[in-house]
């Protein structure tokens, strides 16, 4: 904490995040394969209030999309950051931000994920992206898997439940912390990595035809994605001291919906079901709880019997968390599935039905800081909205309300003690939507005049949040 009590510390991180695969583009550019978000098709038919939750694929419908020469897949092309990052962060400096968080693409190093050698023309690509954060005076913030595993380890491993991955990945892992030894000094090493039901295909590699209990075949796939990311922590600490190295929660604990014990019950079961992934990567071992529901519900993980070291003896050094909306469960009509949620009367929610709750962010701070007393970034905060632009503006006065009242709370943890060392706004240059597919649901405070179908002059203009938010990083969160 700063000296001034309630403010944030001098050296506070702000800035923004992206993944390289919703803005990078230049699909099959500079070597790079196929991976999990090229075969994510754009559809206009969907129904965006429950896309999120409707990402698991058949082999059929991979397949079929590698053939396509017709469906646009618009993470294939992104805002074409691979060509214009440049000119894209320098509109960033100019809000002063002080750390980019962004992804390497696992495809564009190892186009197949199983490769022997990566692929230098991908690294070099890296290379000059990092250069060109730190020359900017960003701290760089790199996020090793975000959604884009090779689809060969799908197609030809069935996905992370195949335990041959954690070599692959680790091979990975170990040539990047090698390449930007001294470069980059925070790590996110797997984005998100409790969203094997909301986001199941894009978090774990794995058709739903493929096995036959899908349930414990994603189990199995983030018992193996912990093990990876320790092996990596092992190596980290092995190169160098300055390394920082985080794993990422989307914040999914549930409000209960009454005092009723029947639901103050289910939320704490529920809760634990999510506070498990992190209990296994900050206190090194899996707790009772989750054992019990293994049991209970049938799931072997298929553990090693080195896996248990692996995973005490390598744990985070920090706990990185994405947050947007909250969510409420009812013992009456929900159960223990992490998307069966109610709605929450006293809250308002954006045209995809994610509810507008600040306090909810305060709320989890504090809860996990009181769970694991370790460093804590917001690797992604922000407000997806119809963006209209007229006469060359865009007036986003509800995306500042949004993130002036997140921010906000952020001070209320602080003064409580929770240590948060960096802010990172979600698409701060307008990207492709990660669930929906859509250009049109926009975060940033750079507009890109694409649309949906991958149409427009690829402008970049400023809106009324661009002004705000490089006031508020000029005041170090004072002024909101």
């Amino acid at each position: 904490m700063s000296s001034k009590e309630g403010t944030f510390p001098k050296n506070f991180l702000w800035g923004g995040a992206v993944a390289a695969n919703q803005c990078e583009g230049a699909f099959g550019v500079g070597g790079k394969g196929l991976s999990l978000a090229d075969v994510h098709l754009y559809r206009s038919d969907q129904d965006i209030k429950k896309v999120s939750h409707d990402s698991d694929m058949t082999l059929a419908q991979v397949k079929e999309a590698i053939e396509d020469k017709i469906g646009y897949y618009p993470k294939r092309h992104g805002i074409d950051f691979y060509h214009t990052y440049k000119e894209d962060l320098k509109l960033l400096a100019e809000m002063g931000f002080k750390t980019f968080r962004t992804s390497i693409d696992w495809s564009r190093i190892f186009p197949n994920g199983d490769d022997r050698e990566p692929n230098e023309e991908g690294l070099a690509f890296y290379d000059k992206l990092i250069d060109e954060i730190r020359h900017l005076g960003m701290e760089p913030i790199i996020t090793m898997l975000h959604y884009e595993t090779p689809l060969n380890i799908t197609l030809q491993y069935g996905g992370w439940h195949n335990r041959k991955i954690i070599d692959f990945f680790v091979r990975y892992g170990e040539v990047l912390l090698n390449r930007y030894k001294g470069k980059v000094k925070y790590w996110i090493v797997i984005n998100q990595i409790n969203l094997m039901y909301h986001e199941s295909f894009n978090s774990v590699a794995i058709c739903k035809d493929q096995v036959e209990n899908l349930d414990e075949a994603r189990y199995r796939a983030v018992h193996n994605q912990m093990v990876a990311s320790a092996l990596i922590v092992k190596k980290a600490r092995q190169l160098s001291a300055d390394f920082q190295m985080g794993t990422m929660l989307a914040d999914c604990t549930v409000y209960p919906e009454s005092c009723h014990p029947d639901d103050i019950v289910l939320e704490m079961k529920r809760n634990r079901l999510q506070y498990y992934f992190t209990d296994v990567q900050f206190r090194g071992e899996y707790p009772g709880y989750i054992k019990r529901f293994f049991q209970e519900n049938n799931i072997e993980l298929n553990e090693q019997m080195e896996d248990a070291h692996i995973l005490k003896t390598n744990t985070m050094d920090f706990l990185a968390i994405s947050y947007y909306y909250s969510s409420m469960v009812s013992a009456k009509r929900n159960g223990l599935s992490p998307i069966d949620v109610s709605k929450n009367p006293h809250l308002k929610a954006n045209p995809w039905g994610w509810t507008v709750d600040p306090k909810g962010l305060y709320h989890a701070l504090c809860q996990y800081y009181d769970r694991y007393q370790a460093p804590i970034m917001i690797a992604e905060n922000g407000f997806g909205m119809y963006d209209k632009l007229e006469n060359g503006k865009v007036h986003d006065d509800y995306r500042i309300s949004y993130l002036a009242k997140h921010i906000a709370q952020i001070k209320e943890a602080i003064k409580d003690g929770v240590e948060i060392f960096a802010y990172c706004a979600w698409g701060p240059i307008d990207i492709v939507s990660c669930s929906s597919a859509e250009m049109e649901k926009r975060y940033g405070f750079i507009y890109v005049d694409i649309d949906n179908q991958g149409n427009g002059s690829r402008q970049r203009i400023k809106k009324d949040s661009f002004d705000w938010y490089k006031t508020v990083i000029e005041t170090n969160g004072e002024s909101l």
